[in-house]
């Protein structure tokens, strides 16, 4: 994703639109909208690339029902009928070949009490060929497209209805699936279109256009993105095999630690030696084990780090008595070292029970995942976090360029938000910053030095 707009949205009234890079930061005070931002990331990951219906209540956002989703003003504002959002995103076409940029946009509607998609428009980033997916009040469908020629309505020859309505896993037929049927159907029936602009009927250069465009990378079914909850599973003296599926708390990954160490012993080098370069730069640990307490794989078994000193190896210690921050941090870190890392993850306060020189360690391996073609949006309060990536970028040491990081600073404007779409440069600092930015950072240190002078007179 390239960018992304929201309109009537949670504290997001008017139309909102963010740079979104390979590294995003999203930064501002509490209740500024920032979680609700990444939901509606993961909700337009569902509706765009995965073809469902979106669930606002799936952990680790729950957003609640319609009513508690769309914006809501006092007085004659009211609440908003309905609530939109949309993404930029670039079809790589290889050397040589010039890169074709897409825009996806939703509209969401109350349909019992949940947000339903009931629209969804695919067009080139000019808008110069557009496909437009509609789903009725009764249930029925329409579909509307156009080019430079004109733009028309499908209509009355088949029933479009049937390919959106959700089945009871809410699932939604991709954009091709439309364009399948679409296409099949207009030899039979070219005299059904009902032009909108123009006059005419659209001819076969026309269909062809709206046939590749539906046939981008939206065409294919992508894999469910990574979203990580604030707060992490609290450690365990010892575990108990369990089935080793994602979740956003974490709980998962003793199990899945202690599988690829029983199964996978090359990939547990690989991965056990990316966790432990971490834990030493971050100061958390050397060296990180898997102890089974059994005599077979399906027995109990217990995670255990150990600290070197400069003169020797310290003893190996159980996850639970280390601190909470090596037991916080380990669901992430994990996460983002093991071999298939999702395209794009979204992160929310990583730095939780972390000292800053380990803060300051995520920053550098948020940047370095970021460059192996991982998207990465992180949620943070750490200005140690925030600055190491700044740092990065300015000192050449990882292969991310200055474009590849935005940070978004949400900006509290009354009832509303705005968010600030910043960049930095190749010295790495913060280019259109708005006056409110790191205000408060700046009147503390003011006021420490203020008063470091008074005692010195």
């Amino acid at each position: 994703m390239d960018q992304i707009t929201l309109k009537n949205f949670r504290c997001f009234r008017e139309e909102q639109t963010a740079r979104l890079a390979p590294l995003t930061l999203l930064v501002g005070e509490n209740s500024t909208g920032k979680t609700s931002f990444m939901a509606m990331l993961r909700a337009l990951w569902d509706v765009g690339y995965r073809h469902r219906v979106p669930d606002f209540k799936e952990e680790p956002y729950d957003l609640g029902s319609f009513d508690e989703i769309a914006h809501y003003r006092r007085g004659k504002g009211g609440r908003a009928g309905a609530f939109q959002a949309g993404f930029n995103f670039t079809r790589k076409e290889g050397k040589g070949k010039k890169d074709e940029a897409f825009q996806f946009e939703a509209v969401f509607e109350k349909r019992g009490t949940i947000p339903v998609p009931v629209k969804r428009l695919l067009s080139d980033r000019d808008k110069k060929v557009w496909v437009e997916l509609g789903l009725r009040h009764d249930g029925s469908g329409e579909l509307r497209f156009g080019t430079q020629k004109g733009s028309w309505e499908a209509g009355g020859f088949v029933d479009f209805g049937f390919l959106f309505r959700g089945t009871a896993d809410g699932q939604m037929a991709p954009l091709f699936l439309f364009t399948n049927v679409f296409m099949r159907s207009v030899q039979s029936a070219r005299n059904q279109f009902t032009p909108l602009e123009g006059s005419g009927q659209p001819d076969t250069d026309d269909l062809e256009l709206i046939e590749k465009m539906c046939s981008s990378e939206m065409r294919y079914f992508r894999e469910p993105l990574y979203a990580s909850a604030p707060v992490r599973s609290k450690p365990r003296r010892t575990y108990d095999p369990s089935r080793a599926s994602r979740d956003p708390e974490g709980d998962y990954i003793p199990m899945y630690l202690a599988n690829i160490y029983a199964q996978d012993k090359e990939q547990w080098e690989s991965l056990k030696n990316a966790l432990e370069k971490f834990g030493d730069a971050a100061g958390l640990f050397n060296e990180i084990s898997v102890t089974s307490l059994g005599k077979t794989a399906s027995g109990p078994f217990q995670l255990q780090v150990r600290r070197y000193d400069q003169k020797a190896k310290g003893p190996r210690r159980n996850l639970i008595d280390v601190g909470y921050g090596v037991s916080q941090v380990l669901p992430i870190i994990t996460e983002l070292l093991r071999n298939d890392v999702p395209p794009l993850v979204l992160l929310q306060q990583p730095e939780v029970h972390l000292h800053p020189s380990a803060q300051a360690a995520l920053g550098t391996l948020f940047c370095d995942i970021a460059s192996r073609n991982h998207q990465l949006i992180v949620e943070t309060h750490s200005d140690h976090l925030l600055d190491r990536v700044r740092m990065e970028v300015r000192d050449g040491d990882v292969p991310l360029k200055p474009e590849d990081v935005s940070i978004l600073y949400f900006e509290r404007c009354d009832l509303d938000v705005r968010i600030h779409s910043l960049r930095i440069d190749n010295e790495g600092n913060v280019l259109g910053a708005p006056e409110g930015y790191r205000k408060f950072f700046l009147e503390e240190t003011a006021r420490s030095l203020w008063k470091r002078r008074s005692v010195g007179n």
